[in-house]
């Protein structure tokens, strides 16, 4: 049997693939546990700067896998409360892991991205679609609610009413839209989207690695602090940068008008 996550690495760069083509990536339960041991796993790679998370073949993730929750549809309420629960529950740690790794993660995304998809796409740090891709909450029509902290990350990159309008009415929408909304960051050509992902995994593969991790880990808190809070914060992070021979180097490379290099 395949498995349903690929982990390649080289150099700094780490790229997870689901791998379910067949079916648009779609999420069954195997895939639940492969992704949230594999994002585990690369949270911890010290050696790590970017992961880029990408679908195998033609699709993003087209969202549950909905022939593998038929398996259970015809056991008692009970115990579907308890398995789909559970489930949930376990994914969560994949979203977890999301927000809170110090790598940046990169979507790089085409076709389908609907559903858990969506959560996916919205727990990344920055995201690159191919002009062919669509977006779909696609809960409404399982008569489920939205998973993958959809609801948390949604409304706080599109504004209430607008997260509001793509999950109650569950119209698909094109990349375009998407960029509007802030849901990626650029769409470009299909047969330049792995070009436009590898230049942004370079340039941020050579950046100063505990600015970096420090910025997004800044960024991500700043939501829940009180600017008091967050002015703290960020002195302490300046002066934590400041003392590292990156910083040393930056200043050097300024003055002696090259390019600095953060190589280590």
């Amino acid at each position: 049997m395949n498995a349903t996550i690929i982990v390649d690495r080289s150099d700094r760069v780490a790229t997870l693939t689901l791998n379910r083509p067949s079916v648009r990536n779609a999420l069954d339960f195997e895939m639940m546990d492969a992704l949230v041991s594999n994002l585990a796993t690369l949270a911890t790679d010290e050696s790590l700067r970017v992961i880029v998370l990408r679908g195998a073949g033609a699709h993003f993730m087209a969202g549950g896998d909905v022939r593998a929750f038929a398996q259970r549809i015809d056991e008692s309420a009970a115990r579907r409360d308890e398995y789909f629960g559970g489930s949930i529950r376990r994914l969560n740690a994949a979203i977890e892991e999301l927000h809170r790794m110090p790598h940046v993660v990169i979507a790089q995304v085409r076709g389908a991205v609907a559903g858990f998809g969506m959560s996916l796409l919205c727990a990344c740090d920055l995201a690159v679609a191919a002009d062919d891709a669509y977006f779909a909450s696609a809960y409404r029509n399982l008569a489920l609610t939205p998973d993958g902290g959809l609801t948390f990350a949604l409304p706080r990159i599109v504004g209430l009413r607008k997260a509001l309008e793509i999950l109650l009415l569950s119209e698909r929408f094109d990349a375009t839209e998407a960029l509007r909304l802030g849901l990626v960051n650029k769409v470009v050509p299909v047969d330049g989207l792995d070009r436009a992902v590898a230049s942004w995994t370079a340039s941020l593969a050579a950046c100063p690695p505990l600015a970096v991790r420090n910025v997004k880990r800044l960024a991500r808190q700043s939501l829940d602090r009180a600017l008091s809070e967050q002015l703290n914060a960020e002195a302490l992070s300046f002066a934590q940068c400041a003392a590292t021979a990156e910083f040393a180097e930056g200043v050097r490379a300024f003055i002696e008008k090259r390019k600095p290099c953060f190589d280590r």
